[in-house]
């Protein structure tokens, strides 16, 4: 799950709202080696021909994808796996029940499992797993160590990417070797002289815990002496606290199933919020959630090749999410990966998905075929 950062002026609307046109601005130069070929992409991106082909080349995969599993039937007993003991427990239940929901209305063999209550050894008994196990145990590699060990399929990534993406820190270091965008940061201790973060990366600043999801434990810091009670916040989700420099301007996040970005959304809380909290993410009705983006063509390609670079370099398998920042010079910065998405009534997935003319039972069953 994520964990993101500052937003514009918010215009308080509700639900996935259009944009205006997109602003005239210079086109970003790519600053990045990997994604060289995105170059390509962006010179065809301005026709609305280009943009039928897109969706005609969407529907035909969508098709061949579906056409893998005939009959509900075969994916034989399917575990949904949802709940745990991390601190996005609350999230997970509510993603788990919307993708069983979502499942079972397709005549899918589908029941809930639960690690927090049930023996995982007991999902043996299962033919395949749909993970929606956020954060800890469920997000970080250790389920998908047990489901490989037992020669269980599963949804999304493997143990690598699935490690990976659960450490901030270590995310943005293989981002960083890859030529990859990323908002610069600082490992913090107890001991961390507090001045030379601030020398080093600026204020404002966003304090994180390194290995959690949802906005959980972050602190918008303002000023020097707020330092301290902002990394004894964090240091309560775990040992690992990062600094990372705040980044003015808009935030976006870029859905990705079977290597392909879907529509960039943009995201705006209400502005009592100061970032993208759980309670924007989760509680609230005035977080305004924007499909078309606001970016032009060129530069919507160019975030979605960034994204799917960044997806790529961790290993990232199936489907996940990328977040984002655009700041005021145009330029963007990579946040996180998140390997388990939320799948709630607010999730970002689902929405990427119906603008790609997707429901969420059929994202649910597209998802679940991947284990085939």
């Amino acid at each position: 799950m994520s964990t993101n950062h500052n937003q514009e002026n918010v215009n308080n609307h509700n639900g996935i709202n259009a944009t205006d046109d997109a602003e005239d601005k210079t086109v970003i130069v790519n600053p990045e080696p990997a994604l060289a070929a995105a170059a390509q992409m962006e010179q065809d991106s301005e026709t609305n021909e280009t943009v039928e082909n897109d969706k005609a080349t969407h529907k035909e995969a969508l098709g061949t994808m579906t056409s893998k599993v005939t009959d509900a039937s075969d994916f034989g007993k399917v575990a949904v796996v949802y709940g745990g003991n991390s601190n996005e427990r609350s999230v997970s239940l509510d993603s788990g029940a919307a993708v069983l929901q979502a499942l079972q209305n397709q005549g899918v063999d589908a029941t809930h499992f639960d690690p927090k209550h049930q023996d995982i050894i007991e999902i043996r008994e299962y033919d395949r797993v749909f993970n929606v196990l956020h954060g800890r145990g469920g997000e970080d590699g250790l389920l998908q160590g047990v489901l490989q060990w037992l020669d269980i399929p599963q949804t999304g990534s493997g143990i690598l990417a699935s490690a990976l993406g659960m450490d901030k820190v270590r995310t943005k270091q293989l981002w960083q070797g890859c030529g990859l965008s990323t908002a610069p940061f600082s490992l913090l201790t107890a001991d961390t002289d507090w001045q030379q973060v601030v020398n080093m990366l600026g204020l404002p600043l966003i304090i994180k815990p390194v290995h959690e999801g949802s906005s959980i434990g972050m602190t918008k810091v303002n000023h020097l002496d707020e330092l301290p009670a902002a990394y004894a916040t964090a240091v309560q989700c775990g040992d690992a606290v990062m600094a990372e420099r705040w980044i003015t301007g808009r935030e976006f996040t870029i859905a990705i199933v079977d290597d392909e970005a879907y529509p960039v959304i943009r995201l705006e809380p209400a502005d009592i919020t100061n970032f993208y909290d759980f309670e924007a993410k989760y509680n609230r009705n005035d977080t305004s959630y924007y499909i078309p983006c606001g970016l032009n063509a060129n530069d919507e390609k160019h975030l979605q090749a960034l994204s799917l670079a960044a997806f790529c370099a961790v290993d990232a398998k199936g489907w996940g999410r990328v977040d984002a920042m655009q700041d005021e010079a145009g330029n963007f910065w990579l946040l996180e990966i998140n390997t388990v998405p939320g799948m709630t009534s607010h999730s970002l997935v689902p929405m990427a998905a119906k603008a790609r003319g997707m429901d969420f039972d059929t994202l649910c069953w597209h998802i679940l075929v991947q284990t085939v």
